[in-house]
C-alpha cells in the first residue's frame, strides 16, 4: 500500500508499506556522502519520536530526480500509520532545513522487506519466531527457527533441538519464506532470557 503526491504518479504500488512524496533536491554541490550524513542527522530523532529506528538512508539518481529512501524498523513491526507520520515529519523537516535544494526528488519511507539480511543483534531479535538460514563462520550453514536473541547470542530451534550461537559464529542470516505454518508449532514462541544464558540447555556449534 502506498501514497505518492507530486506531478508524477507511481505506475504500480510498492510491495511493502511505504509513503512517497515529491519535493525538490539539489542539482549539485555537496557530495552524496555529505548529503546522506546531513539527512541522517535530521531523520534519526524524527524516527525515534515515532518509536522507530533508522535502519538505512540512501540517496540515488532516479531519472531526472533523486530518490531519498528511508528504511525504518521497530520491535513488533512497523505500522502504516507510523510510516505515514514519519513521512510527513521528514518532509517538513527537509523543507524547513532547506537541505534538498531546488532539484526534484522523491521521498520514500518504508519498512524492511523479508529479504533484508540479519546482520545486527536487533535484526535477529526482531526475527524471533521466523525460520532463518545463515552461514557458520567455521564452515557450513544452519537453518532453524529463532527462539530468542539478545546482544550476545541467538537461540535457534533446529530439528526439534535448541542450539545457542554467538553472533560471531553466524554470518548474514536470511529469513526463509514459509507458505504454510500452523500456530501451534513450538518454535514460534519467543524464548526467555534463561534460554539465552543457560549453556547447559544449548548446543553451541554442535
Amino acid at each position: 500500500m502506498s501514497v505518492e503526491s507530486g506531478r508524477d504518479r507511481a505506475r504500480r504500488a510498492p510491495e511493502r508499506d511505504e509513503r512517497r512524496v515529491e519535493r525538490r533536491a539539489p542539482g549539485g554541490g555537496s557530495s552524496r556522502a555529505a548529503t546522506q550524513a546531513e539527512l541522517t542527522r535530521l531523520v534519526e530523532p524524527l524516527a525515534a519520536a515515532q518509536g522507530l529506528e533508522l535502519e538505512e538512508l540512501d540517496v540515488k539518481p532516479a531519472g531526472r530526480r533523486r530518490l531519498v529512501r528511508i528504511v525504518v524498523d521497530a520491535d513488533g513491526g512497523v505500522s502504516l500509520d507510523a510510516v505515514a507520520s514519519l513521512n510527513q515529519a521528514v518532509s517538513i523537516a527537509f523543507d524547513d532545513a532547506d537541505v534538498m535544494g531546488t532539484a526534484p526528488y522523491v521521498l520514500e519511507v518504508t519498512s524492511p522487506g523479508v529479504d533484508r539480511p540479519l546482520t545486527e543483534p536487533r535484526h535477529w531479535r526482531r526475527a524471533t519466531g521466523r525460520l532463518v538460514r545463515a552461514p557458520l563462520t567455521d564452515g557450513g550453514q544452519i537453518e532453524g527457527r529463532v527462539v530468542a536473541a539478545d546482544d550476545e547470542a541467538v537461540v535457534l530451534e533446529v530439528s526439534g533441538r535448541r542450539r545457542r550461537f554467538g553472533h560471531g559464529e553466524l554470518g548474514r542470516g536470511r529469513v526463509q519464506v514459509e507458505f504454510r505454518r500452523t500456530d501451534d508449532e513450538g518454535g514460534g514462541r519467543a524464548g526467555s532470557d534463561d534460554e539465552l544464558a543457560d549453556p547447559g540447555a544449548d548446543e553451541a556449534g554442535n
